[in-house]
């Protein structure tokens, strides 16, 4: 009886709370509106669009003969870690800034390069981010030049490669502008559906007759009521009348 007694006021506080919620649904889906369109407009005039550029390359060891075995992919994919750090080198990229006369430093660089190696292959993807995308396409091709030569030398590799040049990117990578936009909505939702909650968690008033029966367990005998200088008004008025 006491477990079903419990769950009937978990039952009845849950539905209090949407309750809550519905009636403040316009004010919810407001505020849920207002962030999406801030979210909007920040992504999309004030957050300096990136462009991403991508190059690949194959990668032949010296040892390999003309038929490849299962062992020498093994092999080859083992080593692409190894490839990627080289790729990665202060060597290459400083290389690659001196060549193309770049206003930045190594470090700079290297937050600009990414290198993945795809899972049972020996094809390395090297992708460059920027805000301009000639540029972007610039660094990512002259990375794999000074890259694939350095590899040669350090590892004894027999060639390696191209299997794509980078090319010239016409959509922007980042920001996502229809992410922004539903994230920044969600937010806004969210955010007020938490400050809804927390205050009727901390609102400890009794607004009603019902609500010292529920809260206090005990029953009112009279109400009394509230007088305002709207009703005094009223009042004064019918006496006149009179």
């Amino acid at each position: 009886m006491e477990n079903q007694t419990r769950n009937d006021e978990i039952e009845i506080d849950l539905l209090e709370v949407f309750n809550i919620l519905i009636s403040r649904a316009w004010i919810i889906i407001g505020a849920g509106l207002l962030l999406s369109l801030t979210a909007f407009a920040i992504s999309k005039f004030v957050l300096t669009p990136t462009y991403k550029s991508t190059t690949k390359i194959y990668i032949l060891n010296k040892t390999e003969s003309q038929t490849v075995t299962y062992s020498d992919v093994q092999m080859g994919t083992q080593l692409t870690k190894d490839y990627a750090e080289l790729i990665n080198s202060r060597y290459v990229l400083e290389e690659v800034i001196q060549l193309l006369s770049l206003d930045m430093d190594y470090r700079d660089m290297l937050e600009m390069v990414s290198v993945d190696t795809p899972a049972d292959t020996r094809i390395v993807s090297i992708t460059v981010e920027d805000t301009d995308p000639a540029q972007a396409m610039h660094i990512a091709n002259s990375i794999r030049e000074a890259a694939s030569n350095h590899i040669q030398n350090v590892m004894d590799i027999e060639a390696v490669n191209v299997v794509e040049s980078a090319n010239m990117p016409t959509e922007k990578a980042s920001p996502n502008v229809m992410l922004w936009t539903f994230a920044g909505g969600l937010i806004g939702v969210l955010a007020l559906c938490a400050a809804t909650l927390i205050q009727y968690l901390l609102d400890d008033t009794v607004k009603s007759s019902e609500d010292v029966e529920k809260y206090l367990g005990l029953s009112t005998l009279a109400l009394i009521p509230v007088v305002t200088e709207e009703n005094n008004r009223k009042k004064k008025k019918k006496k006149k009348r009179k």
